[in-house]
């Protein structure tokens, strides 16, 4: 008989899998990457699925195990250089603006943003994901907002 929890961790995966690869994407850089990251994060969510111990949501559970997969993958990819501000461009330039902004934001921030605008999610499972409070989300969003809004300003102006 299958532990009737595999059968949640399923139903999460099928109902949120392109949620999870959006954010798990933006964490790596590419979407190949991202894939990659969805599937190391429920393979270990279900290998060790005896220590989830409901005392938060699955779903931040399982963000959690993915976010932590894209950081790994991501970590393993990263050159000792940040992405230049043009090394997302491409034919399709707002895109390509708003991408490398997002990327210029220190990490925290982007994953935040990447949680609540990429993934919908509320605060309080943002703040289970990231292992902060959820004045800490509310406090990091105004932070990036504020960020991007500044460099919006000065590329406007430039």
């Amino acid at each position: 008989m299958q532990d009737p929890l595999l059968d949640e961790i399923e139903a999460v995966y099928r109902q949120q899998y392109s949620s999870f690869l959006r954010v798990a994407a933006a964490i790596t850089g590419d979407e190949e990457s991202g894939r990659d990251a969805v599937q190391d994060g429920f393979a270990g969510a279900v290998r060790s699925h005896h220590r989830y111990r409901r005392s938060g949501t699955l779903e931040a559970w399982l963000w959690r195990a993915v976010v932590n997969a894209a950081r790994t993958r991501r970590r393993a990819t990263l050159v000792c250089e940040p992405l230049a501000d043009d090394a997302l461009a491409s034919e399709n330039g707002t895109r390509s603006d708003i991408r490398a902004l997002l990327a210029a934001l220190p990490e925290r921030q982007r994953l935040i943003v990447f949680l609540r605008y990429f993934a919908d999610l509320d605060y309080r499972t943002i703040a289970r994901v990231a292992g902060v409070r959820t004045g800490t989300v509310s406090a990091t969003l105004s932070a990036a907002h504020d960020a991007l809004r500044t460099r919006l300003k000065e590329e406007l102006h430039a």
